[in-house]
């Protein structure tokens, strides 16, 4: 009896370009592995909305950058995604935009919103943390609206590394956005 080695295939931007277009399916590529997500549920997008518009708020009033919600990023051909929420600064803004309005590296921060179902988790705690910490992001916030905490991961000997998890009761800072204050309860309220 024989045995073959089955071929690891590498999707690329070319080959989303070629799968159906569909409102309600996100396609991503991390290291020329492909996800497939469907529109996420309603309670995500409130707690990406809440988070979203405290950095809006925040960059307006400073002038610092901006924050952007669900913005696509074309890496290279075998990574491009779609994070919940960036903030971005307006110096890194203007050499990281294409003319699609893609970006085209990572921005300083990066968030994501957990979905329900091990393939959604593992992406976002393994595989985008993996990628952001690669391409080099200050700091990634995970948002689990399911045990109401927030896991923040800052850079740390060139890699994001687990620096606090916070619970309802706490407010998030950064040494990365000076002055923003924003209260967990609100994220989950």
């Amino acid at each position: 009896m024989t045995s073959q080695a089955v071929e690891h295939i590498r999707w690329s931007v070319q080959d989303i370009d070629a799968l159906p277009q569909n409102e309600w399916i996100t396609y991503e590529i991390i290291d020329g592995e492909l996800f497939v997500t469907r529109s996420p549920h309603r309670k995500h997008q409130q707690v990406a909305g809440r988070i979203y518009r405290a950095l809006d708020a925040w960059a307006h009033e400073t002038g610092s950058g901006e924050a952007i919600f669900a913005p696509g990023i074309v890496l290279s051909d075998a990574d491009n995604i779609i994070p919940d929420v960036v903030w971005v600064s307006h110096e890194k803004i203007g050499v990281i935009e294409d003319e699609a309005g893609h970006l085209t590296a990572i921005p300083e921060l990066v968030v994501e919103a957990l979905s329900p179902g091990i393939q959604n988790i593992r992406r976002d705690r393994e595989a985008k943390l993996k990628l952001y910490s690669i391409q080099g992001a200050q700091e990634y916030w995970i948002i689990d609206r399911f045990t109401k905490q927030i896991e923040i991961y800052r850079r740390e000997q060139a890699r994001l590394t687990l620096v606090m998890t916070l619970g309802i009761e706490d407010t998030l800072k950064s040494p990365l956005l000076p002055g923003f204050d924003f209260e967990i309860s609100q994220i989950f309220s």
